[in-house]
């Protein structure tokens, strides 16, 4: 009976031992793990060094990226995730004219005289822009009424 306690009592003091020794993951296997995560993002890159993932590179916005993050904080192991990465920029918006070329042309036509202003689709409207004179103005707003294009937004500057 002294020997089975004393085999069971030395068992129970190995496992609190192998238990309380627990074995530090190396850096090479958390840079593994790490990669396997940043795959996701082809712009993005990861180093991992003492423990610490140093995020580089870039994303879409700004939740993929932190999203990124989460999921390096989540590998067992990483004690910290510097983040070095950039949001892209937004991709410039382009717009497509909803207004007819040949309403366009009329509405250029009836402000030729006046080189001041310009004639411009924004946001699918026709957009007259320059400076003008409050004389210039009215002629310019009658002769472009006349034509009866629908709506003009009338952005020039009246000095």
């Amino acid at each position: 009976m002294k020997k089975s306690f004393a085999v069971a009592a030395l068992a129970l003091a190995v496992s609190f031992g192998s238990v309380a020794c627990k074995k530090k993951v190396s850096d090479a296997d958390l840079q593994t793990q790490a990669t396997t995560v940043v795959t996701s993002n082809p712009t993005a890159s990861v180093e991992v060094k003492d423990g610490t993932a140093h995020l580089s590179g870039t994303f879409a916005d700004q939740a993929s990226k932190d999203g990124m993050i989460a999921q390096l904080k989540a590998i067992p192991g990483i004690k910290d995730v510097m983040d070095m990465a950039t949001i892209a920029a937004p991709a410039p918006v382009t717009t497509t004219s909803a207004v007819d070329p040949a309403v366009q042309a009329k509405v250029k036509d009836a402000v030729k005289d006046f080189p001041s202003v310009k004639v411009e689709t924004v946001n699918g409207e026709l957009t007259l822009t320059g400076n003008v004179s409050p004389v210039q103005a009215r002629k310019i707003k009658q002769s472009v009424d006349a034509l009866k294009v629908g709506k003009v937004n009338y952005n020039y500057t009246v000095k």
